[in-house]
């Protein structure tokens, strides 16, 4: 079969970025013939050898028999395994992100190293005396005398094993007995002096559910712990150099300063209580982010609920909409989007000139058009609403401030759209109970963090009863508070049996009015209930957990919850603050059917609701959901298989420690010009492949291009290649591949290869402890067990001398593998 008739030309890698159709006018039909052209034959292959700077003098390489390009579609060859590797770590990324220069990085680093210290502030802060028995220091070390019997313990040098527990004991050549830890590991069991075991040993938790450790670690054997704690390793540099890099990205976003102006003491002065210390600093915090700082504002508040985090958004907003931009108020439901609203209006009704509106399923079609096009026109100051206001349709005229209250409660689509908005807008997360993985931000200090501690001197904690549940109780805790002329919530874990709970009530107490509260009902019906809740005309409201959030209802101070094991931790903790708002004491009944059927993950998430009854728990609380609910997607998939493998525990100190020593991970590339390879190696491309190609000396040029450009581009262009052209022949893809070498060399800082006999060596300027870095990361022993460093080089002894081409080979395969370790290595 022929090829087809060469189409007009366009740049190679403009091609990747085009469209599906023009992408089918450049698929080849057959790789097995090069169709012949019927101009002249030019003499290329001599100019094409010269472009590409090959000594003429070393081995010749020609076309391959044409029996290599049979199959090629499906053939895996070494260029498409790494372009595929290349397209996977680097495809997700933004390209755009910035890469840092020396003196850019040596200032970030030390900035990263104070934020850290900030992180392991709050964490001594939150975490006080839960260290060491002493409770002189925050540790992630485990106190031995605080575990029990039957316990997943990791020692830091052994591994995994299972705590027994303390006895005393007399040590070889002593009289006195000693107390010694034993731990069981899969093939004996260990004693250590208790001491001792203070230093080594942390808790085994998991980022899932699943408490048990897959297997136990062997006392004979460590090297497959070793290996796992690697593991662990690698993924942490990875986790810390993407951060930085983000982090990095929304530095270098500059807008100007927000002007402090008289009118916002003036709009402070409208808060009628007297602000906690916790709250003056916040509010100290976020001015001066607005007001100081010329990147964008990436801040958490985190408060218990009533604390006074809203007050610190109305504040920011204030400041934001002063100066001319537009804030957007984000909700995870409709209820708490018009609570918002309702008290966003009433607090700037004294400015008539900032226009405040509410995007909502409970608007007419009509409504929501007029809506959209004040958004875009800059009719509209504050925006509020769902998840609808991250929708396409919603184009911002001048977007200033983004408020994410409970972000917790949105999906991950959500998630990753409000990310987005971080780089490039100023924004503000409020959460009594943040998820792990704003906590985990927060807590190694990448993203900033007030923490509002202290209540408000008329709150009283909330009275928090736990038991099975009754017929009797329950009508006994609703009288209570009908009797004092309260009103009751009563919350399901699902609609189904909101029906059946109501017949029960109305029999229970007929001469009360009740109502059922659920998202899937009518907007306008939902709305109407609510309204007549908060206006006291309803007593009990039965609902779901369509309240967990920001409802603000003053006279309800009583909550039942039934089934209380089908609830998260964080939301629990947030249903229980519905009540307790005003100065009287309030109530959270927590009914569950029957204990022994509750999962141990169940019992454990009800005892720390029990432990966390004081106020502003809420952090402390997201520590503890941290443990027992598990970090979910924070890590990504892969990451949290290697958080599994050594635990949580002993993954936080390490990353810590990683960020502590994140100046020794660096690796600066090098020019790619300047990269030298010393191997004689001439491919000669069959005329077939020459006449074929449409102008082979600009195809050249374009592949030096890419290459110069980035290995991203050089893989683009390959990929490009191959989609016009078919699988090239070998001796193409010798050339390719020393252009391959040549551009990883320079990402890894080598500026010299060359062999000599049997050794191949690479001169470089990476460091000793970024080399142990790479070799540790590396998946083939083959290569790792090659490499050694000595001085300013990577050498490597191989078994016998190679032909040439099979040398290039062996180099590129290296290189390929030293090159997928730069994702955990800072770049510059």
């Amino acid at each position: 079969m022929a090829f087809p008739l060469p189409k007009p030309r366009l740049p190679l890698l403009a091609k990747l970025s085009s469209s599906p159709q023009l992408r089918k006018v450049f698929v080849v039909r057959s790789p097995t013939l090069y169709k012949r052209r019927q101009k002249p034959l030019f003499p290329l292959i001599n100019a094409i050898n010269t472009q590409m700077g090959l000594s003429v003098s070393g081995a010749t390489i020609t076309g391959r028999p044409a029996q290599r390009r049979e199959g090629i579609e499906t053939e895996s060859d070494s260029i498409s395994v790494l372009n595929e590797r290349i397209r996977r770590e680097q495809g997700k990324r933004e390209l755009t992100r910035p890469v840092m220069d020396s003196e850019e990085a040596d200032k970030y680093i030390q900035m990263v190293k104070e934020q850290q210290q900030k992180g392991l502030q709050k964490l001594k802060g939150n975490k006080e005396g839960k260290g060491g028995r002493d409770g002189s220091a925050f540790s992630y070390k485990a106190d031995p005398y605080t575990l029990r019997s039957g316990d997943y313990v990791v020692h830091k040098k052994v591994g995994v094993g299972r705590f027994v527990g303390i006895k005393f004991d007399v040590q070889k050549g002593s009289s006195e007995p000693i107390e010694y830890v034993f731990i069981e590991y899969a093939d004996g069991m260990a004693k250590l002096p208790v001491k001792q075991a203070s230093r080594f040993l942390y808790r085994y938790n998991l980022p899932n559910e699943s408490k048990r450790p897959r297997t136990l670690s062997k006392l004979s054997d460590t090297s497959v712990w070793e290996k796992r704690k690697i593991k662990g390793k690698v993924a942490i540099q990875k986790m810390v150099v993407d951060l930085m890099e983000l982090y990095l990205h929304r530095l270098k976003q500059k807008r100007p300063p927000y002007p402090k102006s008289p009118a916002m003491a003036e709009f402070a002065a409208q808060f009628p209580y007297e602000p906690t210390v916790d709250q003056k600093q916040a509010f100290i915090d976020v001015e001066r982010d607005l007001t100081e700082r010329e990147t964008p504002m990436d801040r958490l508040i985190c408060g218990d609920v009533g604390f006074g985090k809203t007050e610190v958004a109305l504040r920011a907003i204030f400041c934001v909409v002063s100066a001319g931009k537009q804030a957007m108020v984000l909700a995870p439901t409709i209820v708490l989007a018009k609570q918002h609203f309702d008290v966003i209006s009433e607090r700037f009704s004294k400015y008539p000139n900032i226009k405040v509106g509410l995007l909502s399923r409970f608007q007419t079609r009509a409504e929501k058009e007029e809506h959209l096009n004040m958004i875009r026109n800059g009719g509209l100051d504050i925006i509020v609403g769902t998840h609808s206001l991250l929708g396409s349709r919603v184009v911002y005229n001048n977007l200033g401030l983004l408020v994410v209250d409970e972000e917790q409660r949105f999906g991950v689509k959500q998630k990753e759209k409000i990310a987005s908005f971080k780089t490039s807008v100023d924004v503000l997360t409020l959460s009594a109970t943040p998820i792990p993985r704003t906590l985990y931000l927060a807590l190694t200090g990448f993203r900033d963090a007030s923490l509002i501690s202290t209540p408000p001197p008329e709150r009283v904690p909330i009275r928090t009863h736990l038991s099975a549940s009754g017929k009797e109780k329950v009508i006994a805790a609703i009288k209570y508070e009908l009797d004092r002329g309260g009103q009751v919530f009563y919350v399901l874990p699902r609609i189904k049996g909101l029906e059946e709970v109501m017949d029960f009530l109305e029999q229970s107490f007929p001469d009360i009015d009740i109502a059922i509260a659920h998202g899937k009902q009518y907007s306008k019906q939902l709305e109407d209930t609510m309204e007549r809740f908060a206006q006291g005309e309803i007593k009990i409201l039965i609902c779901t957990n369509i309240v967990e959030s920001g409802l603000d209802i003053q006279n309800a101070n009583t909550i039942i919850i039934q089934d209380v094991q089908q609830f998260g931790l964080a939301q629990l903790y947030q249903l229980r603050g519905r009540v307790g708002r005003a100065d009287k004491e309030a109530h959270a009944y927590l009914f569950y059917p029957d204990k022994s059927l509750l999962s141990e993950q169940a019992l454990e998430r009800l005892a720390a609701l029990e432990e966390c009854r004081e106020l502003g728990q809420g952090f402390q609380l997201a520590e503890r959901d941290m443990g027992i609910r598990g970090f979910g997607t924070i890590f990504g998939e892969q990451q949290t298989g290697d958080v599994g493998n050594v635990g949580v525990d002993l993954f936080f100190e390490m990353l810590f420690e990683s960020l502590s020593k994140v100046d020794e991970h660096c690796i600066v590339s090098v020019p790619y010009q300047s990269v030298q390879i010393d191997i004689n190696i001439n491919p000669r491309l069959p005329s077939e492949y020459i006449n074929y190609l449409e102008n082979p000396m600009e195809i050249i040029n374009e592949a030096e291009e890419a290459a110069e450009n980035d290995i991203w581009s050089l893989m683009q262009f390959t990929e490009n290649l191959r989609r016009q052209y078919g699988k090239e022949p070998y001796s193409m893809e010798i050339l390719l591949k020393k252009l391959y070498v040549r551009r990883m060399a320079a990402d890894l800082g080598i500026t010299r290869l060359y062999a000599s006999g049997k050794m191949v060596g690479m001169r470089t300027k990476m460091s000793k402890k970024v080399f142990k870095l790479i070799t540790d990361s590396m998946t083939s022993d083959v290569y790792r067990n090659t490499l050694v460093f000595e001085g300013d080089q990577i050498k490597a002894e191989l078994l016998l001398e190679l032909p040439r081409e099979q040398l290039l080979n062996w180099i590129f395969q290296c290189l390929a593998e030293l090159h997928a370790s730069l994702p955990a290595l800072i770049k510059y």
